[in-house]
């Protein structure tokens, strides 16, 4: 692998049965890259990320992530990933204190660094106030913050977000993008999916799948030249539309 990729799959597929929800894609992700995996609901997205996060064994093809291999190497890809998923990253019946000490736990860290990164992360996050209190009771938008922070405290080398602004408000999610930045600008590449276009403009590269299969991938202005058009919400459209 190069040692400027993070991700290469060649020809990466999965199939259920006579269904083919993955269909052979290709594409390599930049270390320190934001990647926009885009498509309609039921696309594949969520499919191929299952694979590259190394719980969904592939059906062929190949890929690395963090030069470890998704079939013969997936416990080694699962420690040196974050990974923030649509429906469930934390727990509603735990204190947001409990949530960031008991994933501490499982991605591995001393019981020091937990008790200092907690503090980091709720000062960082202004979270004094609500420290104490359940997940469940607060609101979704600093559910999905307190989410992402989390993922991000074993210092990951990459961070797959699923759908991670789904219903939430505007200013929430123009907050949370201000997080992605900041992580990528550390260091830490981000492959984020989304089924907001506009939030692909946020993107350093973003391919669109449409029916199992990558249509296009590039940067958002080089997808937005080569289809004439004025917004990526446009280029899906027309890809949509084939």
């Amino acid at each position: 692998m190069n040692n400027q990729n993070v991700i290469e799959a060649q020809k990466l597929t999965k199939k259920f049965g006579d269904f083919t929800a993955v269909n052979a894609i290709s594409f390599k992700v930049k270390k320190g890259e934001i990647f926009g995996f885009l498509g309609a609901n039921g696309a594949g997205k969520t499919t191929a990320m299952k694979m590259l996060i190394g719980i969904s064994k592939p059906t062929s093809g190949e890929a690395k992530v963090v030069d470890y291999d998704v079939y013969t190497q997936p416990e080694l890809i699962k420690n040196n990933i974050g990974y923030m998923s649509q429906k469930f990253a934390l727990y509603d019946d735990l204190t947001v204190r409990e949530n960031i000490t008991f994933f501490g736990g499982i991605y591995g860290l001393k019981r020091s660094e937990i008790k200092q990164k907690a503090e980091e992360l709720i000062n960082e996050l202004g979270l004094h106030d609500v420290a104490s209190d359940l997940v469940g009771s607060l609101p979704l938008g600093w559910k999905q913050k307190i989410a992402f922070s989390v993922a991000l405290l074993h210092e990951p080398k990459i961070i797959f977000l699923d759908e991670p602004t789904g219903g939430v408000d505007p200013i929430t999610r123009r907050q949370f993008w201000e997080m992605i930045y900041k992580a990528a600008h550390e260091g830490t590449t981000v492959f984020v999916t989304t089924h907001y276009m506009d939030e692909a403009e946020y993107c350093d590269r973003v391919s669109i799948m449409v029916n199992g299969k990558i249509e296009a991938l590039d940067s958002p202005t080089e997808l937005k030249k080569q289809f004439q058009v004025a917004s990526m919400n446009d280029v899906f459209l027309k890809l949509a539309r084939g």
